[in-house]
């Protein structure tokens, strides 16, 4: 009886880590307010009346707000992969007034996916002795980028 027991517990702590751990991030949706935003309309102080603060605001052109939620779903100790996203952009005319209201979703996402420690480049590949060795003698010599060691000695401008 005892083995069965203990086997029984050990199956469901090894099952409950097969669990989906689902997270929300950023920004709580509300379909009605974020409709009731309207170009032509509203103006920034509506808007954050409306929505509340934005997730972060641009500083380029206008400074439009983007609201972005995002809600991802993992196994265990896997990386959590995003399975829904809206990203919700506001545009502003130069009086603060709304220009344009822009929805995307999960296509927006880009999946990254780094190649092993090193980022692949163009152009000559170097070993580890030619970058441990490679600059010995060019520092300091003459012609080189850094102008000699120690800088202008001669006093001379």
């Amino acid at each position: 009886m005892r083995p069965l027991l203990a086997f029984s517990l050990l199956a469901g702590v090894l099952a409950a880590g097969c669990t989906p751990l689902r997270s929300h991030q950023g920004y709580i949706v509300d379909a009605d307010l974020v409709n009731s935003v309207q170009p032509g309309v509203d103006n920034r102080q509506s808007v954050l009346a409306t929505l509340g603060t934005p997730s972060f605001a641009s500083q380029f052109n206008q400074g439009d707000w983007y609201y972005i939620a995002r809600d991802s779903r993992n196994y265990a100790f896997n990386p959590p992969k995003p399975k829904e996203q809206l990203t919700l952009q506001i545009s502003f005319d130069q009086a603060g007034n709304v220009t344009a209201v822009r929805k995307s979703g999960i296509e927006q996402v880009a999946n990254i996916d780094p190649w092993g420690k090193t980022t692949p480049t163009l152009g000559r590949h170097r070993g580890f002795f030619q970058d441990l060795f490679g600059n010995i003698g060019t520092v300091g010599a003459p012609g080189a980028a850094g102008g000699g060691a120690g800088g202008n000695r001669s006093g001379q401008p």
